[in-house]
């Protein structure tokens, strides 16, 4: 069955005749087109996809199982022409003036009617193929790693350390797939600190957060590494985050709801007497973007099933001293979770 089947097999459920998809990530996902004006139709027996003169050659390349038309570069009018009946749009994406403009250019006939997050359901449960691609792009993510602590850490600034990494990831074919953190004692407090200018220091905790794109699909992984001998409390709370991680990837199974597994790892933190100190959510989806379903928080209404990819990072972060971040990539499998993310989690202390 193909993504678009699958898509059509939910609208059936959710009574719509069709479903205009506007999200150009969902475009990609069904279409294969990766150029920036683009639309498509799905609905029995209709398959259509739209774009403008800029972009028609490249449709030919990329497009397949869709009827390729010609649009102006305001493609909505050319969707239009296709909508019938009850058409689910994607609320989430569409613009209130691009909604009260695509409602001026239906028929009469036509009800548009909100239809959420209808293809990013699709998109979490991964194919064969997309594991393959991601996998390989932890498994580069990985590789690339090991070379940068290899070089060394101390004296260098983390904008360096970044830049290296991510022209490494180009050099070999990919890109990153999320601006690298690089986060040396104090600014290891910030989960999304940007890399700075100021040397790496000796006997602190650095964070490390990457990852590549590759072929399309996308890596997430999360290191902490110490650059020397580091006081007790540092190496506790690093061992807390630690072993919470660990444990906590035994919860990453079919059928276990999104909230309970973040529940489980947050119970350890705070046992830890750490608790205030990790206010993110667990984890979330990985696939075509960095970012997507289904998510590990205390607001999931997800349930995992196999196929789903997850990152699992618990972290603690200490305002204006240090922080720990762990961070696995996890493909959710019937048998039990595969970690692809290979470098070891044992605190590893690089000069």
């Amino acid at each position: 069955m193909s993504r678009a089947d699958r898509v059509e097999a939910l609208l059936a459920d959710a009574e719509l005749d069709a479903l205009l998809v506007t999200n150009l990530e969902n475009v990609r996902y069904l279409t294969g087109y990766t150029g920036t004006n683009g639309v498509c139709v799905i609905g029995p027996d209709l398959r259509a996809f739209f774009t403008d003169f800029r972009y028609v050659a490249q449709a030919e390349r990329q497009v397949h199982g869709f009827d390729r038309a010609l649009g102006k570069q305001d493609l909505l009018g050319d969707a239009a022409g296709r909508l019938s009946g009850r058409v689910g749009i994607e609320d989430y994406d569409l613009s209130v003036r691009r909604h009260e403009r695509l409602r001026g250019l239906v028929g009469e006939g036509v009800e548009l009617v909100p239809a959420g997050r209808c293809v990013e359901r699709v998109r979490a449960v991964k194919e064969p193929e997309e594991l393959d691609r991601v996998r390989a792009a932890a498994a580069l993510a990985d590789e690339l790693f090991r070379g940068v602590v290899e070089r060394g850490l101390i004296g260098r600034s983390e904008r360096e350390i970044a830049f290296e990494l991510e022209t490494e990831m180009r050099r070999r074919g990919a890109a990153p797939s999320f601006p690298a953190i690089i986060a040396g004692g104090p600014n290891g407090a910030l989960p999304h600190a940007e890399p700075g200018e100021d040397p790496i220091a000796r006997d602190t905790l650095v964070v490390f957060d990457w990852g590549v794109e590759l072929d399309g699909y996308c890596s997430d992984c999360t290191r902490t590494l110490a650059t020397g001998s580091i006081p007790d409390d540092l190496a506790e709370v690093y061992e807390l985050v630690r072993a919470t991680q660990v444990a906590t990837l035994d919860e990453v199974r079919p059928g276990a709801a999104g909230a309970a597994v973040d529940g489980f790892a947050r119970e350890r933190i705070a046992a830890g007497g750490h608790g205030e100190r990790f206010g993110h959510g667990l984890g979330h989806g990985v696939g075509i973007v960095v970012h997507e379903g289904p998510t590990l928080s205390k607001a999931s209404e997800d349930t995992l099933v196999a196929g789903n990819v997850v990152t699992v990072e618990p972290g603690v972060y200490v305002p204006d001293a240090f922080g720990v971040r762990i961070e696995d990539l996890v493909v959710v499998a019937d048998d039990g979770p595969e970690i692809l993310s290979g470098f070891p989690k044992g605190l590893t202390e690089v000069g």
